[in-house]
């Protein structure tokens, strides 16, 4: 359940919205206007806004302005009355999550909160960006937003830089938490629609049996709970960037829908016969191997190719992590800004844990680990202590090898093919200081996978399927592989 905010100036209308939304588990707190509503967002976190357009002091689309630009914005209703639809329709292009007409409809309601409800919890409670720049020392150490001077992102710029003014369909590759939405950002910003709507949809967060309704929009009686007629995504980016976010997770059977409107853009709205012609550039993201749903028959072949116009691949952070020092100080600068700290930094034994560790959440996992340390920090600088204990866990074996009781090897393995030698770092007194086991257990890894990857490409000459099938890996596995390990160069 959720934690709502309703502002409205009518009284009974906020009575009677906290009352159903009670009964259905919502924790709920109402205001009389926009002003009051910004103090009780101050004060305590909300999962979702619910605001009339019309109130004294600040207008619901003043309030919606002023919660896009929260750190941690949230899913934003409005409530509008009959006749008043263009007003809701730009308060959606301005960001607001949804809309609902006076009078509201229960179940209508009862949809929009569901929906706000299952963005907020895919999203860990960030709706907007995943990352960004928070400060001029960040913003020198990347471009678009982002942060990070590694040659995977540095590729990522050139092609944003290269693309970002056609209105070529853009695919964007990669795991969770690597910043996708920020390249969407990016390609909009840079575009000749920069002026025109962004529409992000996200389709993980929505049901699969309102995914036609939600992209197309409904007539008035299209289905239960459509007491007025509603435009779609589609027709809220008309003229601006549509951003389909977790694109594998459409249902095949709306694919066949999304790739006509693709190719045709036109589109019916849910229960209706008039055709709508709009103009949009589509980007769209996923975190799945689209290939391999072709393969097991969950994703078309034919709308893949449609959207794998301009294909853009995010690094996970494992691959960049020359960026970690950069983004931690970007976070930091951020963190400290909204909790009213002073300044800290990273000690070195800090910043090389944070190296050492393999960060499966990625970016977003980075920036909720220097949260969690700032929190707990005491001193002037976050220390080793202060990190969580898995990422403490990576130094132990650093800790044990430097008192003399483990001694990493240093000659090769005679009983293998391939030799490991522990790296050392030379002091100012010329002895030597093994790194963390783990480091070097996790090179040896690469290097392997590396080298098995080259000898397969070598073996079938470079056909990605063949040395797919004889590694034993998808080949959208092995494609990202050869761009981590920078292959596609050679």
């Amino acid at each position: 359940m959720a934690r709502i905010l309703i502002a409205d100036d009518e009284k009974n209308l906020r009575r009677v919205l906290s009352a159903l939304l009670r009964r259905d588990g919502h924790e709920v707190e109402s205001v009389p206007d926009g002003a009051t509503a910004l103090v009780a967002l101050e004060r305590a976190p909300f999962d979702i806004l619910i605001t009339d357009i019309k109130m004294p002091k600040i207008t619901g689309l003043e309030l919606l302005a002023r919660v896009r630009a929260l750190p941690r914005a949230l899913p934003v209703v409005v409530i509008t009355a009959h006749g008043t639809v263009d007003t809701a329709v730009k308060a959606l292009k301005a960001g607001a999550f949804d809309f609902i007409t006076k009078p509201f409809d229960k179940e209508e309601l009862r949809l929009v909160v569901r929906k706000a409800v299952a963005v907020n919890s895919h999203r860990d409670g960030a709706y907007y960006s995943e990352v960004a720049v928070v400060d001029q020392a960040a913003a020198a150490a990347g471009r678009f937003g982002m942060v990070g001077q590694s040659r995977a992102m540095r590729d990522v710029f050139t092609i944003i830089d290269k693309v970002a003014g056609t209105p070529s369909t853009v695919l964007i590759n990669g795991e969770s938490g690597t910043g996708k939405e920020l390249v969407a950002n990016a390609l909009h910003q840079h575009s000749g629609r920069r002026e025109q709507p962004l529409i992000k949809v996200n389709c993980a967060a929505i049901p699969k049996d309102l995914m036609e309704s939600e992209l197309f929009g409904y007539e008035q009686g299209a289905f239960t709970g459509a007491v007025g007629a509603k435009p779609g995504r589609f027709e809220l980016a008309d003229g601006g960037t549509l951003f389909l976010d977790e694109v594998g997770e459409i249902p095949v059977g709306m694919q066949v829908k999304l790739l006509r409107a693709l190719q045709e853009s036109e589109f019916e709205r849910v229960g209706g016969v008039r055709t709508i012609s709009v103009d949009i550039r589509l980007v769209a993201a996923t975190n799945s191997d689209l290939e391999a749903g072709i393969e097991a028959g969950w994703f078309r072949e034919d709308l893949y190719y449609r959207l794998n116009v301009v294909p853009i691949y995010m690094p996970p952070l494992r691959v960049r992590t020359e960026d970690i020092n950069s983004l931690a100080a970007a976070f930091i600068a951020k963190i400290n800004r909204r909790l009213g700290r002073g300044a800290k930094d990273l000690t070195g034994a800090a910043l090389q844990a944070l190296m050492a560790y393999d960060w499966p959440g990625n970016i977003r996992e980075l920036e909720n680990t220097i949260e969690r340390s700032l929190v707990f920090c005491e001193g002037q600088e976050i220390d080793l202590p202060d990190l969580p204990e898995q990422i403490r866990q990576g130094f132990t074996a650093s800790s044990t090898a430097q008192s003399g009781q483990i001694k990493l090897p240093t000659a090769p393995d005679k009983t293998t093919s391939r030799s490991i030698d522990a790296p050392k770092r030379d002091d100012c007194d010329g002895e030597s200081e093994a790194v963390p086991m783990k480091e070097i257990v996790r090179q040896a890894r690469v290097d392997l996978e590396r080298e098995l990857i080259e000898k397969a490409l070598e073996k079938t000459r470079g056909n990605v399927s063949r040395a797919a099938n004889v590694l034993g890996i998808s080949r959208k596995g092995l494609q990202n592989k050869i761009r981590d390990f920078g292959l596609d160069k050679n």
